[in-house]
């Protein structure tokens, strides 16, 4: 099982930064993938950005040029560091880790608890 836990959300002027940080901890063989999701109240959960072991990024275009994503594969962890936020950046953020517990182990899919973001205007 594998455990991921978010830090770093918060109340933030328009225009201000952020950074958001994840830890993933339990039984880790290997994390393929880790993310940062986002869910505004009465929207759906959205991909924020999502970075590779290897280190290759994807982000979505709200965020592109604002918002970067980074990871420490030897801590497991995950961090977004948030630029020029706006009013609609408010959502709750949550971490998101694809890997495998085990060679021959099935792969396991993880979220956080969230973490609440608030930009105010």
């Amino acid at each position: 099982q594998v455990q991921l836990v978010e830090s770093g959300g918060g109340l933030v002027q328009a225009g201000g930064s952020l950074r958001l940080s994840c830890a993933a901890s339990g039984s880790i063989f290997s994390i393929r993938i880790m993310g940062w999701y986002r869910q505004a109240p009465g929207k759906q959960r959205e991909l924020v950005a999502t970075i590779t072991h290897g280190g290759s990024t994807n982000y979505a275009d709200s965020v592109k040029g604002r918002f970067t994503i980074s990871r420490d594969n030897a801590k497991n962890t995950v961090h977004l560091q948030m630029n020029s936020l706006k009013s609609e950046d408010t959502a709750v953020y949550y971490c998101n880790a694809d890997g495998k517990t085990g060679w021959y182990s099935p792969d396991f899919h993880s979220w956080g608890q969230g973490t609440q973001v608030t930009v105010s205007s």
